[in-house]
């Protein structure tokens, strides 16, 4: 088996197959394939396993790409990104965000990993339910915008961002911290809390989530915004991320209710 990332921006993945040899994606990942291999969408483990997947964002289906002959297939994001590759030994992990998996060899498993604390789950970004990949072997991960590594020794913490953060060694120590200062929380713009990992363990990062991108699009979309979304909205953009869309929420309910 060969591969070869290329692109900058919008890179894509494709794999040379020798006979026999199969690798699997979730489903709409595909971007194209020679005549020399078949592919079959199936629940990759039985109707439970796929619906598991889907609990940490992943496709109920998954979809399995098998070479006759001398085999090529290729892969593509759906966002600008940056592709990795890593060769897991056996039952050696790394734990991803919800949207980074993109393909593996098919002797790779790919399952749900749960936040160990509950504060990581609701403030940290990722939700409660992560994405696991074991080897033994190779894994291709897609990380969105550029990507900086980080090695963290026994006790280093590093505080992020949530969104910033793609993969991590399964070691790292994941959980929120609440951003100290009143200026700091009303007018600094990264929200209630910041992601702190803590070391030992390999952190990968990533320059643009997909979020953010998301939120400046929608900024030159045409809507009409409800008529208290001016305090409530300003006090949630304040405030960021899901704690600032509820306290935006209840002061523009609170304002509703003044007025009537």
């Amino acid at each position: 088996m060969k591969f070869e990332i290329a692109g900058t921006t919008m890179q894509t993945l494709s794999i040379d197959l020798e006979r026999g040899e199969k690798v699997f994606s979730q489903t709409s990942c595909m971007a194209w394939m020679n005549d020399q291999v078949q592919m079959e969408t199936n629940t990759g483990g039985g109707l439970f396993a796929g619906l598991k997947r889907t609990f940490s964002g992943g496709s109920l289906f998954i979809t399995d790409f098998t070479s006759t002959g001398r085999g090529h297939v290729a892969f593509a994001p759906r966002f600008p990104g940056t592709i990795i590759a890593k060769t897991l030994p056996p039952g050696v992990s790394l734990i991803c965000r919800k949207e980074t998996f993109l393909c593996a060899e098919k002797t790779v498993s790919l399952e749900n990993a749960w936040q160990k604390s509950i504060g990581g789950g609701f403030f940290g970004g990722q939700g409660f339910i992560l994405q696991k990949v074991t080897g033994p072997g190779t894994v291709w991960l897609d990380l969105s915008g550029e990507v900086v590594e980080k090695e963290l020794a026994v006790g280093e913490k590093l505080f992020v961002h949530a969104g910033h953060v793609g993969v991590q060694s399964p070691s790292v120590d994941f959980d929120i911290q609440m951003v100290s200062g009143f200026r700091n929380i009303i007018f600094g713009g990264e929200g209630l809390f910041l992601a702190t990992l803590t070391g030992p363990g390999h952190v990968w990062l990533q320059s643009m989530p997909i979020m953010n991108l998301a939120e400046e699009i929608s900024r030159y979309l045409p809507h009409t915004a409800p008529e208290n979304v001016g305090v409530g909205g300003a006090v949630g953009g304040a405030l960021g991320g899901s704690t600032g869309a509820l306290i935006g929420g209840i002061v523009g309910g609170i304002l509703s209710g003044d007025r009537e």
